[in-house]
């Protein structure tokens, strides 16, 4: 039984269902619903990036959720979420095809202080709860590489010497599940860049898929589809995306501007949307189906010493590789890791610090919109929530640019979508 989503032209199989924990804006879901997937809920607890979601995703014409009357569309914690519908969870134990998710990865991450009691750790822990109680055929999980390394000299504990990714497995090898888990590079899915991820996909043991994939794992089906997969999207199979290629027409020079749409009383710019000479099969793919002008355009207002200083670094640093030691004690940067992007190749990996990438050919950062193309959101998705926060609360709160670097890319999911959509039939 199909049903379509006459917004978007997707056709829905409503006997695949997922549900997204730790959805962040939508980027997971979003890819999925693209591929032909049904969504029955997502879980997220930040307001901001839970508001984008249901924004695009279960309000928006983007959407589609088939969202149960029992549960509020709010942002809601794991750990809550557990704890007041265990009862509803059990209600629909063996009816979900696929448990989607992103565990928190700030703990884990190698660009950060990997360590080992995070509290954000644990939600991996939760999301096991979850698969416990649902019991679905397939599991998808998506982190960062350090997922896959042991904590040894800055962690405490009985498995600091033991990688989250092989306990997640363990624990899922006892609830009857076959995992398959490989380390991704994006930009062979058409992701404009250098981002790799720790990626899980597990299957219960009882399950025809197995059996379909006949020795294979999914990565192998997943590989076999790529070049039909990009083809399918306008894009050649055989070279990365570059960032040119991405965001070209999006350029300040050149462009008239206007008052930000998003606060058109404070100074802040934008270019004009429509204005551009510039594009390419990625640009016109990102354009579909947004009839205006797309939000999260605001142009970063610089002081001239910063700009000065980006500068420098475009002008004597080597362009699309963070700079180096040497290069930092010239300049009297303090900041770690900055990048200048190369305009002919990928970017760096999109993170949730604006100021981590410097624009391949004006001295400035990305805008939101940019970032959000570079993690391959098309423009008819808008964002929600502050532009940035700072100093105490950047652990407390989710503003634009933390929801798109947190992101799983669109374009990825669709692909993992389609393949686990061909598994699954």
């Amino acid at each position: 039984m199909e049903k379509m989503n006459n917004s978007s032209q997707v056709s829905i199989q409503t006997n695949l269902t997922f549900a997204d924990v730790f959805a962040g804006c939508g980027g997971l879901s979003l890819g999925l619903i693209n591929a032909g997937w049904q969504g029955v809920f997502a879980i997220e607890k930040h307001p901001d990036a839970f508001g984008t979601l249901k924004t695009n995703l279960i309000s928006g014409r983007q959407g589609n959720f088939d969202w149960p009357q029992w549960l509020p569309p709010e942002p809601i914690d794991v750990t809550t979420f557990i704890t007041q519908y265990e009862e509803k969870l059990n209600g629909l134990k063996g009816n979900l095809t696929l448990l989607a998710g992103g565990p928190p990865c700030q703990g884990f991450s190698l660009a950060g202080g990997r360590i080992h009691t995070d509290p954000r750790n644990t939600l991996t822990e939760e999301y096991i709860n979850i698969v416990r109680l649902l019991e679905p055929r397939f599991l998808f999980i998506e982190n960062v590489q350090g997922f896959t390394i042991s904590f040894q000299k800055n962690g405490i504990g009985k498995h600091k010497d033991i990688p989250y990714s092989s306990l997640v497995i363990e624990q899922l090898d006892q609830l009857g599940y076959e995992s398959f888990s490989e380390i991704i590079t994006f930009s062979g899915y058409g992701v404009p860049q250098v981002r790799k991820r720790f990626i899980l996909i597990a299957v219960k043991r009882d399950d025809l898929a197995l059996m379909k994939l006949n020795g294979q794992t999914p990565f192998d089906l997943l590989e076999a589809n790529r070049e039909k997969f990009l083809l399918s999207k306008g894009l050649a199979a055989d070279a990365p995306i570059s960032v040119k290629e991405a965001i070209g027409d999006l350029e300040v020079r050149a462009k008239e501007l206007m008052d930000s749409d998003d606060s058109p009383f404070n100074g802040f710019k934008q270019i004009v949307y429509n204005a551009y000479s510039y594009t390419s099969p990625f640009i016109e793919l990102m354009r579909e189906n947004s009839d205006t002008s797309p939000n999260s355009m605001r142009l970063p207002r610089h002081n001239p010493k910063t700009i000065e200083q980006f500068q420098r670094i475009m002008d004597s640093c080597a362009l699309g590789k963070t700079i180096s030691k040497e290069d930092r004690i010239r300049l009297g940067i303090n900041k770690r890791a900055i990048t200048p992007l190369n305009e002919a190749s990928p970017s760096a990996t999109v993170t949730t610090l604006p100021d981590d990438i410097i624009h391949y050919s004006e001295p400035r950062i990305l805008t939101v919109r940019e970032n959000a193309r570079l993690q391959t959101f098309p423009d008819s998705y808008e964002f929600t929530g502050n532009y940035t926060t700072g100093n105490k609360r950047r652990k407390e709160d989710c503003p634009r640019y933390t929801q798109v670097g947190n992101a799983v890319p669109p374009l990825f999911a669709e692909a993992v979508g389609q393949m686990l959509k061909e598994l699954a039939s």
